[in-house]
């Protein structure tokens, strides 16, 4: 049987790469550095795949079609938003588990979009490439990658009741494979960011720190009542992301957590926090 054996709240931040001596080099150090404790931590875990679970912004789909939640399960290769020092690459898919984790849900009520050849985008490939490539390298071996999209950053809106019925449906599916496999989950996204408004650039420290809170209280249900005006109103249509984190809290069970890194830095328009999601 296949286990989930930890997870990650990561952020996916492009203007990282865009301007990265932006801020000042200690609070730049400790969000790169963030990333290789994260590597560093999935590479001791020896997991063979990872579901990294992110959301479109308006690059993959668009007004004329915008799914609530995709899996891809065959070819896929990214980010299409190349930056530099994240340049487009072929990304190795766990297809078997990746298809089993579809066809488990459309068993069970969750009607899957699937992407049998599939492109990502930065909130993929920046948690793949700086975490779970790191990784591999780390442990000198491969480790496979699923991307898994919501719709958490453009309207309609995935619910938040959704997303966590959705991070409990992936569960059930992996522990329902027939394999050893051990999987990983790593919820890209947040915390607090405004994208393509006239705040961004602004970081609410105080709405990120209480997040951060109720993920490391493994408190699902507080990020949940948060409502949507809440979320623009404090932390941006970016925040809106935390969707991703919910599903990624739902799928792990973790039993303990632990804040690896948080700067909020408004030279890169983001609250960034790194948390693992730890099982026992």
């Amino acid at each position: 049987m296949a286990n989930i054996v930890s997870g990650f709240l990561v952020p996916h931040d492009p203007i990282m790469f865009v301007a990265p001596d932006a801020p000042e080099k200690n609070i730049a150090d400790k969000a790169w550095g963030a990333y290789e404790t994260c590597a560093a931590r999935l590479a001791d875990l020896d997991v063979d795949t990872v579901i990294i679970i992110g959301n479109d912004h308006y690059m993959l789909f668009g007004t004329t079609c915008l799914p609530q939640y995709c899996i891809a399960t065959g070819d896929v290769d990214g980010p299409l938003d190349q930056l530099p020092g994240l340049k487009r690459q072929s990304i190795p898919n766990n297809e078997e588990l990746a298809t089993f984790i579809a066809a488990h849900g459309h068993a069970n009520g969750f009607d899957w979009a699937v992407a049998r050849s599939f492109t990502t985008d930065h909130s993929f490939s920046i948690p793949f490439q700086k975490i779970v490539q790191r990784a591999s390298e780390l442990k000198g071996k491969e480790i496979q990658a699923i991307p898994v999209y919501l719709a958490s950053a453009v309207d309609p809106y995935l619910s938040m009741e959704r997303s966590q019925q959705l991070g409990l449906a992936i569960s059930r599916a992996v522990n329902a494979f027939e394999g050893n496999n051990k999987v990983a989950v790593i919820g890209s996204g947040g915390i607090s960011h405004w994208v393509g408004t006239k705040e961004s650039g602004k970081v609410n420290e105080v709405f990120d720190r209480k997040v951060i809170e109720y993920c490391l209280s493994l408190n699902e249900a507080a990020i949940m009542s948060l409502s949507d005006e809440q979320i623009l109103a404090e932390g941006g249509n970016g925040a809106m992301e935390l969707r991703n984190f919910v599903c990624t809290m739902a799928s792990v069970q973790a039993d303990t957590s632990e804040l690896i890194e948080y700067q909020p830095v408004p030279e890169w328009v983001t609250g960034l926090g790194f948390i693992e999601l730890k099982k026992n």
